[in-house]
């Protein structure tokens, strides 16, 4: 958690800014990503996922440490944006984006470079599609294995809803189906099982807790044992440059899978308030966002002005920003964290006035990039600097 000299030094160091801004505290995202490498396993390296920066300066930070080893991009015309400065870039999700593809194989740096993902044979058919049966270079790929829990014969499914392979003999086909073209080369296996890297375990009542551990220690038990009999099975039929699995939340478990040579993690860097619900670990919240105070619509209420940076997934109070400071100020019910305005009531209201700042964590890493051109960087109690984020470079991938 935040502890309030640290935030003090903050707001002192960022005291000459207007608001609204978001500040990076190196200190905290330093320790962070040094964490991070901590808790893998030896010999198990730390691919960054670059969506939940999106700032190349502060990912070429983390990228510069030992441990960390790679790029984990969202789409593939990142992927190409960031293969400039990256020499080992996996795109995490497949793309349809043929020109982008198409580009990718007239290039042979960057198909050295970028390694697609593929989950069936409707995958490679897009890339085929795209790029002929003789690019400039053969085009890499990985698989992408669905590492969710399913119970009573599939009926239940627990994890995110991804890859449509799911057992060796499946993955085997697929691996097949990619080696019958020689204009595509088989890289690497992921599989990212986001019931336990992307889920707290400190949430609600201790009914539910103790039913999400559960479920966590069975789905780590389940994809450990599935992951290595897919990754034998497909490396029987050719060698893979890197197996990926996990996230910030699972990197203890996952980099201890024999079968597992490198997890990727990101949201750690900033510790985004949905990662104050783990008891696995604890990051240092490291990214902040900063609203002015600019109406007192009575006595007990200060209305922000915006703050309603929502965070994506299923709506829910956890998905608002969390308020950092003042303490004592909580959201009105009837109006929440709001684009324009965010009434704010509580013992701390009555006394802030006009121009006064409010300190927000956003719920999510990455997605607060999107909302500003920089990211002010405060180092020990000096502001240092400013990082860009793809948006002040003009980029928006998704």
């Amino acid at each position: 958690m935040i502890g309030p000299d640290r935030l003090a030094v903050l707001r002192a160091a960022t005291d000459g800014l207007q608001p609204p801004f978001a500040v990076v505290d190196l200190d905290a995202y330093d320790a962070n990503a040094d964490a991070l490498v901590a808790r893998a396993a030896p010999g198990t390296t730390i691919r960054l996922a670059s969506k939940s920066v999106r700032s190349r300066p502060l990912a070429a930070r983390a990228l510069a440490r030992p441990g960390f080893a790679g790029v984990l991009a969202l789409t593939l015309p990142e992927a190409l944006w960031l293969a400039a400065d990256h020499a080992d870039v996996v795109v995490g999700y497949p793309s349809t984006d043929t020109d982008a593809i198409a580009a990718l194989a007239a290039d042979p740096q960057l198909a050295e470079r970028v390694t697609l993902m593929v989950d069936s044979v409707e995958s490679l058919d897009v890339v085929e599609a795209a790029v002929g049966r003789a690019p400039a270079a053969p085009v890499k790929v990985c698989l992408d294995l669905d590492a969710a829990l399913e119970l009573l014969g599939g009926r239940v499914h627990l994890g995110p809803l991804r890859s449509p392979v799911r057992t060796p003999a499946q993955a085997v086909a697929l691996a097949r189906a990619v080696l019958a073209r020689p204009w595509l080369h088989l890289d690497g296996l992921m599989a990212y099982e986001g019931q336990v890297a992307g889920m707290g375990d400190v949430i609600g009542n201790p009914l539910r807790q103790a039913a999400v551990r559960a479920m966590q220690r069975a789905s780590s038990r389940e994809i450990a044992q599935r992951r290595a009999a897919v990754v034998a099975a497909v490396s029987a039929l050719a060698p893979l440059r890197f197996v990926n699995g996990g996230g910030t939340g699972s990197v203890e478990q996952t980099s201890a899978e024999p079968a597992v040579t490198e997890v990727a993690a990101g949201s750690g860097l900033y510790a985004p308030a949905l990662f104050d619900s783990y008891r696995r670990f604890r990051a240092r919240p490291a990214a902040y966002f900063v609203q002015p105070v600019v109406r007192r619509p009575s006595a007990g209420v200060a209305t922000a002005l915006g703050g309603g940076w929502v965070a994506s997934g299923p709506p829910g109070a956890d998905r608002q920003p969390t308020i950092a400071w003042p303490p004592g100020l909580r959201y009105n019910p009837l109006e929440g964290a709001g684009e324009a305005q965010t009434p704010l009531l509580g013992a701390a209201a009555a006394g802030l006035r006009l121009g006064d700042r409010v300190w927000f964590r956003h719920a999510k890493a990455g997605e607060l990039c999107e909302r500003v051109n920089q990211l002010h960087l405060v180092a020990g109690d000096e502001l240092v600097g400013t990082a860009a984020t793809y948006r002040g470079e003009g980029k928006a991938f998704l």
